[in-house]
């Protein structure tokens, strides 16, 4: 049984928890573009990984061996940086505090996700 008991109680609750999509694009289009995401991330790291590689058949000593060793490792987290990253769903409340609010165009200065940056995750309870 519900400890919840009236209309408000549940939907107050109801804006806190129940999540809503707001990376911006189509939201059955995530279907497609996280896996494709995380690919394009895959190879962007391989890629990395083996520029620093590509001009080492005449090295022959420990010292370069060990700079293209570092090259590989710095372009590997230079990647994994610059990686695709999901995006977490923001709270229904706040989806409908920012649409309630005027529309400012980013060129004038909005910040088109700001609402949704400082919202604690109520997941983590």
């Amino acid at each position: 049984m519900s400890r919840l008991k009236t209309p408000q109680q549940k939907k107050l609750a109801s804006l806190a928890l129940d999540c809503r999509n707001v990376y911006g694009e189509n939201d059955k289009a995530s279907r497609k573009l996280i896996p494709a995401g995380k690919q394009s991330g895959r190879q962007a790291l391989r890629r990395a990984a083996k520029r620093p590689l590509l001009n080492t058949e005449l090295l022959v000593d420990q010292d370069s061996a060990n700079c293209v060793e570092f090259g590989v490792q710095s372009a590997a987290i230079q990647a994994r940086r610059k990686s695709f990253k999901k995006w977490p769903d923001a709270p229904l409340g706040a989806v409908l505090k920012a649409k309630a609010e005027p529309y400012v165009p980013i060129w004038q200065g909005a910040d088109r996700l700001g609402v949704f940056r400082n919202i604690p995750d109520h997941k983590k309870h």
